[in-house]
C-alpha cells in the first residue's frame, strides 16, 4: 500500500531528523533497492544491511554509503568487502581482533579503506564487546592499518528491545544502553580516539535513540512495511502510529462452512514472531503448513467463495519478504509499480 508506505516513511524520518539525528535505513527489512532509493530520496542519510553479498546489491544500485551491521570473518568475505570499498563508503562491525586483522589485510590488498564500527553488546546477548579494555584494544588494532581501516565509531543495537511491549520497558533499556556507552566512549577518548558515530536503534525504539544525547544516527527498518508483531507494541505518547503497508495476497482454494484453505503457507509467511492475520472480517488464521493456510470463522459468518482473494498481514515482515521475488506497489487498489526483491537470498 503506497499511501501507508509513504506515510510511515515521512513520519519516522521527520521524527528522527527533527531531533538532529541521521537516518540509516535498515534494508534487511525489505531487501529491495527500489525501496532503499526511495528512503534516501525521502531523507535517509544512508542505509545498512546484514551481509556482504546484500551490500553488493545496493552498491550496484548506486547507493554510496552502506554499513554492514554484522561481523565479517574469513579472507574471501573480507576481500569482497574490501573490493566493494573501492566503489562506495562501506563499513563493517567488529568485536574481535582477528576480524580487524583480516579486514585490514584485505583492504591493504585491495587498495581501499573500510570504515569500522566497534560493536558493543548493550543487552541483546548476541555480538559485541562489553568492557572498556576490549573497546580500546580494538581501536588500537584498527589504528595499525591507518590507510586502510578507519574507526568510525560504535555500533550499539539491542534487537530484543524493539519488541518490548511497554514504553517504560523500552525507555529503560535505551537509558541503560546510553549510560553503558557513555563510559565506553569516555575510555576511547581517554586513549586518544574520537568516536564520531554512535549508531543503532530500530523501529521499536527509534524515537528513544533520536531523543538521546549520544546516538548520532538511527537504524529503523520495518517501519516502512510494518507487521503484526510490531503493531502489538504499545506506543510512546510522542511516537506516530504507523500503518500496515505490507500484505500478502492469497486465494481461497477450498472451503466448507466456517473453514477456508488459502494457497499460501510456510513457504509464503515467516511465523517466527507469530501467525499472519487475515484481513477478512470474522475470519482468523488457525494454522499453516508448507503450501496452505487454514482460516476459520464463527458460525453464521458468510463464506468467502472459491477463488476469492484474502489479504494477510505477516507476523514478521523481514523474513516474509525474503520468501518472495516481487513487491507489488498499489495505490487505491490500482497497481502502480512492481519492485524486485533483488537482494533476496543474498546471505553470504
Amino acid at each position: 500500500d503506497l499511501d501507508a508506505f509513504e506515510a510511515n516513511m515521512a513520519q519516522v524520518h521527520a521524527a528522527i531528523a527533527s531531533r538532529g539525528k541521521r537516518i540509516r535505513a535498515h534494508v534487511k527489512a525489505h531487501k529491495t533497492t527500489a525501496i532503499a532509493l526511495r528512503q534516501i530520496a525521502a531523507g535517509a542519510h544512508s542505509i545498512c544491511c546484514q551481509k556482504a553479498s546484500e551490500a553488493e546489491v545496493f552498491v550496484d544500485a548506486g547507493i554510496e554509503d552502506v554499513l554492514i551491521t554484522n561481523q565479517i570473518v574469513g579472507s574471501v568475505k573480507c576481500a569482497r568487502v574490501a573490493r566493494m570499498a573501492r566503489r562506495a563508503r562501506v563499513g563493517v562491525c567488529v568485536d574481535h581482533l582477528l576480524q580487524v586483522r583480516q579486514m585490514g589485510e584485505a583492504a591493504q590488498a585491495a587498495g581501499s579503506c573500510v570504515q569500522i564500527l566497534i560493536e558493543v553488546d548493550i543487552g541483546h546477548g548476541r555480538c559485541g564487546v562489553t568492557t572498556a579494555e576490549q573497546v580500546v584494544a580494538l581501536a588500537l588494532a584498527i589504528a595499525a592499518f591507518p590507510d586502510h581501516l578507519a574507526l568510525d565509531g560504535i555500533h550499539a543495537f539491542r534487537g530484543s528491545a524493539q519488541h518490548m511491549r511497554l514504553p517504560d520497558e523500552r525507555r529503560a533499556a535505551v537509558a541503560a544502553a546510553v549510560e553503558q556507552l557513555r563510559g565506553l566512549i569516555r575510555a576511547l577518548n581517554d586513549a586518544g580516539f574520537a568516536c564520531p558515530v554512535v549508531t543503532g536503534g530500530g523501529t521499536g525504539t527509534y524515537l528513544l535513540e533520536a531523543l538521546s544525547d549520544l546516538y548520532t544516527e538511527v537504524q529503523p527498518g520495518s517501519y516502512v512495511l510494518m507487521d503484526v508483531d510490531y503493531a502489538a507494541n504499545t506506543l510512546d505518547a510522542q511516537a506516530p502510529v504507523l500503518r500496515h503497508a505490507l500484505t500478502v495476497l492469497c486465494s481461497v482454494i477450498s472451503e466448507r462452512p466456517q473453514h477456508a484453505v488459502l494457497d499460501g503457507g510456510l513457504k509464503t509467511f515467516a511465523v517466527d514472531q507469530g501467525l499472519p492475520r487475515a484481513l477478512a472480517p470474522g475470519w482468523r488464521v488457525k494454522s499453516l503448513s508448507d503450501e496452505h493456510t487454514i482460516i476459520v470463522a464463527d458460525a453464521g459468518t458468510a463464506p468467502l467463495g472459491l477463488g476469492s482473494r484474502v489479504q494477510l498481514l505477516p507476523g514478521h515482515c523481514d523474513p516474509t519478504v525474503n520468501l518472495h521475488d516481487w513487491i507489488v506497489a498499489v495505490r487505491d487498489g490500482v497497481v502502480q509499480e512492481t519492485w524486485a526483491v533483488d537482494a533476496r537470498g543474498a546471505l553470504f
